[in-house]
């Protein structure tokens, strides 16, 4: 199994938190895994992206041409990134400020309402989570079916793992 993913956004938006997250989840299933962060000088307000590659075995490259999974947080990501989802990949992306919606038709497109959920909110620092939680529920549609009984479990000790702070 492996997983090649890449999450992409302006600075400040949380895109290297998660793709930080998604390679620790990786490491603490003693995955093989990769975590190359990519950005301006800009550290807010700039492009940003992070690849994470999730393996059974080891990864021969970090630098990637397509992708199983990718996940745009603005329109500028949406255009670079689009093209390169490998058939029959997955395509997320946040719906606020998308002006030119994803067309191809040979990918699973999902539309996420991150940001006006975490306007809900009243916290606009939930966004990341509020995306991240999206890709846990997508993942399922990219594991082959024998581990989704892992699913669930996973989730919980995320929120388990989230009660062992203490302030």
């Amino acid at each position: 199994m492996i997983n090649e993913i890449v999450i992409a956004g302006f600075g400040g938006q949380g895109v290297l938190s998660m793709g930080k997250i998604l390679a620790y989840s990786g490491l603490m299933e003693d995955k093989e895994v990769c975590w190359l962060p990519s950005y301006g000088p800009e550290q807010r307000g700039g492009t940003a992206n992070v690849t994470v590659i999730v393996s059974d075995e080891r990864i021969s490259s970090p630098v990637l041409n397509t992708y199983d999974v990718v996940v745009v947080l603005n329109q500028q990501s949406l255009d670079k990134f689009e093209s390169k989802v490998k058939p029959g990949g997955i395509l997320m992306y946040d719906t606020y400020g998308i002006h030119k919606k994803p067309t191809r038709t040979d990918i699973k497109i999902y539309p996420i309402d991150a940001t006006e959920k975490s306007i809900e909110m009243k916290n606009s620092k939930t966004f990341n989570m509020i995306v991240l939680g999206s890709m846990l529920k997508a993942l399922k549609k990219t594991l082959p079916e024998r581990h989704w009984h892992l699913i669930p479990l996973n989730e919980e000790a995320l929120k388990e793992g989230g009660n062992l702070i203490k302030e």
